[in-house]
């Protein structure tokens, strides 16, 4: 298992390549944040779907509305919770219930209870008891659930006002997740709001953002078990560390191979053709040069960063709506 020292010393790497500095990296990474997030809950959206899907408004071919609909939402909630993470504002209740309803707004539903009617879709607690999964242990009663998640946001804010290092506060931020997933305030979409808070947190203090892979799944979800089972809260935050080691090593693997990969091409012709491509079609994206040219989007991230320094390329507008300006 690795330990948080280990962690420590990838991230440091990881910023030392200049990964987290490259042109589009928070976008593209908080993309493949939600891709994994949704994937866990079961969209089969690709990450270079999601992009032209966020980008460019072009729905994935064979992928259900839903699926769709699903990442949509999610990147909504991280839009709205990385604001709020900017401004540090403190958690609440009604905080919470807000990101919940973008996270379920367009495929949550409404419950009929005794107690009333109650839908995910608007971020509303639940009014009904919920077991994890078939055959699973219930969660807490939803009589508690109130009561509960205002303990757990005092808890929270509380924490956040200290002075913490940079691995208590990956440790603060790992065991919120696995506090309001054992709280389990909705009916639907506790999983991705726990990853939201989690990230949530790592915004806030300027952390890189955590994200479980998808294929990791079945072992993410014996953490959480063996963690509740057991009371023993390092269970999951060793898990955190681990997955998070894992992932940070395969982006910087991908970043090198993809460095060593543009060394052996013909730079000055790779640089040619984006400049090319970019005055006949000024609204292509840097998933589109990278297919058109055959090279990986990193690649095509460090020529646009290069040409924008030399003054050779401008961007105008927006990300979904801007054009590039050859000069």
């Amino acid at each position: 298992m690795a330990t948080i020292d280990k962690l420590l010393a990838v991230i440091e790497r990881y910023k030392n390549l200049g990964i987290d500095s490259q042109i589009d990296y928070d976008k593209f990474y908080l993309y493949s944040i939600i891709t994994h997030s949704t994937a866990i809950e079961g969209s089969t959206v690709t990450e270079f779907e999601n992009q032209m899907l966020f980008d460019e408004g072009i729905s994935a071919k064979g992928k259900t509305i839903v699926e769709q609909m699903m990442n949509l939402d999610l990147k909504r909630a991280y839009e709205e919770s990385i604001s709020l993470a900017k401004k540090h504002t403190p958690f609440s209740i009604d905080m919470l219930c807000q990101l919940a309803h973008l996270v379920m707004e367009h495929t949550g539903a409404t419950y009929k209870t005794a107690l009333g009617d109650f839908s995910s879709a608007n971020g509303d607690l639940r009014l009904l008891n919920v077991t994890a999964g078939v055959g699973g242990q219930s969660y807490m009663s939803y009589q508690k659930v109130p009561a509960k998640l205002e303990e757990f946001c005092k808890w929270l804010n509380a924490e956040r006002g200290k002075d913490l290092n940079t691995a208590q506060r990956y440790n603060l931020s790992f065991e919120a997740h696995y506090r309001l997933v054992t709280i389990h305030p909705w009916a639907d979409g506790n999983g991705r709001m726990a990853r939201l808070v989690m990230n949530h947190l790592q915004f806030e203090f300027g952390l890189v953002p955590t994200k479980v892979l998808k294929e990791d799944k079945g072992d993410y979800i014996n953490a959480l078990i063996n963690t509740r089972e057991s009371g023993d809260i390092a269970i999951f935050q060793e898990f955190m560390v681990a997955e998070m080691v894992k992932t940070l090593t395969k982006d910087i693997d991908l970043f090198v191979k993809s460095t060593e990969e543009e060394s052996r091409e013909n730079k000055p012709k790779s640089r040619e053709k984006i400049l090319e491509l970019l005055r006949i079609h000024p609204e292509y994206t840097t998933a589109i040069l990278a297919k058109e040219i055959g090279v990986t989007s990193k690649a095509i991230e460090k020529q646009l960063a290069i040409l924008k320094k030399e003054g050779l390329l401008r961007r105008e507008g927006s990300d979904r709506k801007g054009r590039w300006v050859v000069k």
